[in-house]
């Protein structure tokens, strides 16, 4: 199982990490909720309140937080000028404002899982573990390593797949090494993990 997630019987999947894997993956993880930002800072904040609150209508200025939270409307081959850049630019700040508070929350309920399941194993003789998904626990999985993924493609400035063959390819002495290794590790964490819950 080294590496890879198998399913389990009865539903979920499991996974054998090392101690060097575990601490990997909690580190990106605590990464990631920093950079996701805090949640709501009052307790007995109002349930309703905060259900309405209006997020952000500006897209971040960080490529990795643009990369988890890109704009609904626009793209590539979108009009960047006249009145239709306008209607799609109003379009996306206004889809932005009502969706994106709820869309930092998931993400950041991700990654907490992330850190809680990591922080809730039980190493074995080696130092390793085995990692078991069960519930809804895969499925909070699979959108952090995504949200990771997307983070460090941006930082990597990896827009298509190939790149990051190209990537692989680096010396060891490039400073770029370490992150693209860790971004091809995820991509098979997350591959594996989606084919545990395909039927």
């Amino acid at each position: 199982m080294g590496g890879t997630f198998e399913p389990l019987a009865g539903g979920g999947a499991a996974v054998a990490l090392d101690e060097i894997e575990v601490s990997i993956l909690r580190s990106l993880a605590v990464q990631l909720l920093e950079l996701i930002g805090p949640g709501p800072q009052a307790e007995d904040a109002d349930p309703l309140a905060a259900l309405f609150a209006e997020g952000p209508t500006e897209a971040p200025s960080d490529p990795a937080l643009a990369r988890l939270f890109p704009d609904a409307y626009g793209g590539p081959g979108a009009p960047t000028e006249g009145p239709r850049a306008a209607e799609t630019k109003a379009h996306a700040a206004e889809f932005r404002r009502f969706t994106e508070n709820d869309l930092r929350t998931r993400k950041r309920e991700d990654a907490l899982e992330v850190v809680r399941t990591l922080d809730a194993l039980t190493p074995g003789g080696d130092g390793g573990a085995v990692l078991e998904l069960t519930g809804t626990q895969p499925l909070r999985w699979l959108g952090a390593l995504n949200d990771l993924r997307l983070t460090i493609a941006a930082r990597l400035e990896i827009t298509e797949d190939d790149e990051a063959g190209v990537l692989f390819r680096l010396p060891d002495s490039d400073p770029r090494k370490p992150m693209v290794m860790a971004y091809l590790w995820l991509g098979g964490l997350q591959e594996t993990l989606v084919e545990t819950l395909t039927p």
